[in-house]
């Protein structure tokens, strides 16, 4: 069996919330966050950033191109790797289900699978960010 892939670190959390206005004002008013640019989806959301990482509201749930159940807007934590190619092969090698997923604007390339309890995972090689 090959290496694992090595995690450089982790890069955000993903939350839904069913307020995204009062989810946003209490990040950003209570705890400090600061907003930062998000790239144009078709959901609404808002990135944040605090203590050197990100922080992603998600309000909308719906996905219609999910596959297997792996829905990229429902709560998960991401990690960022250098070499998403690699992990994609990882991911095959153990036969376990992903969607891939690749910001262009960004150059942020994302692959969304679950664990063996069901919790969403996120690896990413993410390109241009905005602290």
């Amino acid at each position: 069996m090959p290496d694992p892939i090595p995690i450089l670190h982790l890069n955000h959390v993903g939350r839904t919330t069913k307020n995204l206005d009062a989810s946003r004002k209490f990040y950003i008013d209570v705890l400090g966050c600061k907003e930062i640019s998000r790239p144009a989806f078709s959901f609404n959301g808002s990135w944040l950033y605090l203590a050197g990482m990100q922080f992603h509201l998600i309000e909308d749930l719906t996905t219609p191109d999910a596959p297997a159940g792996v829905n990229p807007r429902e709560n998960h934590v991401a990690f960022a790797v250098d070499d998403v190619d690699a992990m994609e092969m990882r991911l095959r090698e153990f036969g376990i289900v992903y969607k891939r997923n690749l910001i262009p604007d960004r150059q942020i390339h994302q692959l969304f699978f679950r664990d063996p309890d069901g919790w969403l995972i996120e690896i990413g090689k993410y390109g241009v960010l905005d602290r």
